[in-house]
């Protein structure tokens, strides 16, 4: 028997990770990989049990169960169309089936497989992937893993990003904190020379595509998908490599601070106004007084202008009189109040972040983050419309709202971008404050606040 698949295929017909997932665009050869390796798994190991699932029926028939009945042998196999198996003369099975809703998994209760795959996975809820793994057990020798295939998008593409691509680097194991290891294996169309050669107007028909779906589909982007908030976003334009701040440049932080998380970021601006988000503080069950240890130790010898913080830390608690804001300052750290206008915030957030072209001809933004401040380049591409209020974030899942508040802080602070910073009012407290500032330092701000 001749079989033909591309390198990525065979990447990921080879890896030997408990999880796996391949593909991540349109037409990198995702399901024929998944059933060519079923294929060859249950060839090898006699009396092996395997189950290929889809999110509905329709899309099962349509996708899998039709291209197999095109490419698996029936001189070594049969195929049960009321049962929907595959039974092989040498004992082996691969199983057909679908979890329409987060109930359908009790379905396999008692089931048991060597291998389970996933096609298409964020289809799936993180539910149902995670219950599934529960059902990869068996007293033989088998290897034993979960193998997915999917393109960005859908619902469960947040916790797919999270729990494959956030980690690691493509192609690279990782092992999370219960010794299961994961990898990613990229694939796209440039990948699958059986379709180009098919078809070679395929890539065209992709380039047509509205630019949020063409990222996702054409060039497997994770960093957009339906319903995100900053399609503005891109890796390869926002994120850069970090260097030595110049010492003229005027240095900012932002923070949001919780008992749940503190996220603090390092701002610079350079004489174009151009900033770039060049230090990350991201740490949870802080007291204030810890907060702003950790806050100085992180910050050196760096001149800070202003941090910005959000009006409710200047809410004083009953108990003390005393507000956040009043602790930060009597621990080291001064903030300066900032708008908490949300939805206003976040439209000067994405003015910040719209790319452009500068007198070099580079696309670029007037924000740009320094790739070690991981935590807000993880989080600032999951956001998405709120459903009550599409002008806004959605708050949940909590977590990955931190780190772009402290940004949206930031903003708030700043002008918009491209425009002159208007004139302060001489009356508000932080003016009054840096006028204090200055008479004691001839105007020279040289406080690491």
């Amino acid at each position: 028997m001749d079989i033909e698949v591309t390198k990525k295929q065979l990447k990921f017909i080879q890896a030997d990770a408990d999880e796996v997932l391949f593909g991540g665009a349109a037409g990198g050869g995702k399901s024929y990989g998944q059933l060519i390796d079923a294929l060859l798994f249950a060839l090898k190991y006699a009396g092996s049990k395997q189950l290929i699932l889809r999110n509905t029926f329709p899309e099962l028939q349509r996708s899998l169960i039709l291209v197999s009945v095109t490419i698996y042998p029936t001189s070594v196999a049969s195929y049960n169309q009321s049962r929907y198996v595959w039974q092989f003369i040498n004992g082996s099975r691969i199983e057909f089936g679908y979890l329409e809703s987060d109930k359908d998994v009790q379905k396999y209760q008692s089931a048991e497989y060597d291998v389970i795959r996933f096609d298409e996975l964020t289809h799936f809820t993180e539910f149902q992937y995670t219950y599934m793994i529960s059902r990869i057990r068996g007293a033989n020798d088998f290897p034993k893993q979960i193998k997915s295939s999917t393109n960005p998008g859908n619902r469960g593409h947040v916790w797919v990003k999270a729990r494959f691509i956030d980690p690691m680097p493509p192609e690279t194991v990782y092992t999370d904190a219960n010794g299961r290891t994961r990898i990613f294996i990229p694939a796209k169309v440039q990948d699958n020379k059986f379709l180009i050669d098919a078809d070679p107007d395929y890539i065209k028909r992709l380039d047509q595509l509205p630019e949020d779906q063409r990222r996702a589909l054409r060039d497997g982007d994770w960093d957009i998908f339906e319903g995100q908030y900053f399609p503005e976003f891109n890796r390869d334009i926002h994120v850069i490599e970090p260097f030595a701040i110049p010492s003229d440049w005027r240095r900012y932080r932002a923070l949001d601070y919780g008992l749940d998380m503190l996220a603090c970021y390092w701002i610079a601006v350079d004489g174009q106004n151009k900033s770039y988000v060049y230090k990350e503080l991201y740490q949870d069950n802080l007291i204030i007084s810890d907060a702003a240890e950790e806050i100085k130790r992180v910050n050196g010898n760096d001149v800070i202008y202003s941090t910005f913080a959000p009006p409710d830390l200047w809410n004083r608690r009953q108990e003390t009189g005393k507000s956040a804001a009043d602790l930060f300052r009597e621990n080291g750290v001064l903030l300066t109040k900032v708008s908490n206008d949300r939805v206003q915030g976040w439209y000067n957030l994405k003015e910040w972040l719209k790319p452009y072209e500068d007198e070099q001809g580079i696309t670029t933004a007037k924000l740009v983050i320094f790739k070690n401040c991981t935590n807000l380049i993880r989080c600032l591409p999951q956001l998405q419309h709120d459903e009550r209020d599409p002008n806004d974030v959605a708050t949940e899942p909590h977590e990955i709202t931190h780190a772009p508040d402290a940004i949206r802080y930031y903003c708030a602070g700043r002008p918009r971008a491209g425009e002159k910073p208007k004139k302060t009012d001489p009356n508000s407290y932080d003016a009054k404050y840096r006028r204090m500032v200055d008479s004691i330092t001839g105007g020279e701000v040289k406080i690491n606040l």
